[in-house]
């Protein structure tokens, strides 16, 4: 129980992100890379000061892990990018089948070999992600903001992939942060867009400090326990919980066809988790 309501919280936490992106972009307040600078450099922040008080003196500076900052930077810049032109829903549902398929291949690179039930719930969920891309659904975004997700999604998967086997979630998600903000400022530097207004701002830094830093610091801790293929599966949730805030924060539509798509989203999670759940109830013990 404990695992499921930690992991909900966390799915939460990024749905959260595609809304406050989405939101800051829409009308202007800010720009992209602007977002994603202060997004990184609050998230940076805040997670420095919980690791020095954690560890009750100034942290030391270790050598950076060089392809979890490449993933984190491509996910935080995409993403930014991408939601420019596209609804947070539709964002949320591109990157979160991006990161399934990602993490997927990852498993069965090193060998992971997912139950049946597994596959079974990754093929639901994602039909159900395809029935809310299908053209006319959820309507079709730009093929640059198609793009530009997907390497977000790409870059997430890895991240998340690498995130299975950290000791330190928060010592390692704090120096992820720290190493990834000279390329963000470097892509500020090179594309400063709009001067950001005081909202724009606002909800950069909420982002970073709150639903970034503390979501995935959380994640990384969550990782290890939920394995690739059911860390996949359970990231599929949050394009429904972005569908649902985009509505009600942003007055983004939801079809018939994006409830269909969201029953066989969760309906493939359930599916895909329930192995697991029964071979503890099994278990010798129990």
């Amino acid at each position: 129980m404990r695992l499921f309501v930690l992991t909900s919280l966390t799915m939460v936490a990024f749905a959260a992100n595609s809304v406050l992106n989405r939101l800051a972009l829409a009308d202007g307040a800010i720009g992209p890379a602007g977002f994603a600078a202060i997004r990184v450099g609050a998230g940076a922040t805040v997670l420095l000061i919980l690791l020095a008080l954690r560890d009750r003196g100034v942290p030391r500076l270790p050598r950076p892990a060089i392809p979890a900052v490449v993933g984190l930077a491509a996910y935080m810049l995409g993403f930014s990018f991408a939601y420019v032109s596209m609804d947070a829903g539709l964002g949320a549902l591109i990157l979160f089948g991006g990161v399934q398929v990602t993490m997927f291949l990852g498993a069965l690179r090193e060998g992971e070999r997912p139950p049946m039930a597994r596959w079974a719930g990754a093929a639901m969920a994602l039909a159900g992600l395809a029935v809310l891309n299908w053209p006319g659904g959820a309507g079709a975004p730009l093929p640059l903001a198609v793009l530009l997700m997907s390497a977000a999604a790409v870059g997430w998967g890895v991240y998340s992939l690498l995130g299975r086997k950290v000791r330190d979630p928060l010592h390692e998600t704090t120096w992820n942060f720290v190493y990834c903000l000279p390329i963000v400022l470097l892509v500020l530097a090179l594309s400063p867009g709009n001067m950001p207004r005081s909202e724009g701002v606002l909800l950069a830094l909420l982002s970073g400090g709150v639903t970034s830093a503390l979501g995935y610091a959380l994640w990384y801790m969550l990782l290890p326990q939920l394995g690739a293929t059911r860390g996949a599966l359970a990231q599929l949730s949050a394009p429904v919980l972005a569908l649902a805030m985009g509505a009600v924060f942003l007055g983004e539509a939801i079809t018939s066809t994006a409830m269909l798509a969201a029953a066989l989203i969760l309906g493939g999670v359930a599916t895909g988790l329930m192995p697991s759940v029964w071979a503890r109830r099994k278990a010798p013990g129990n």
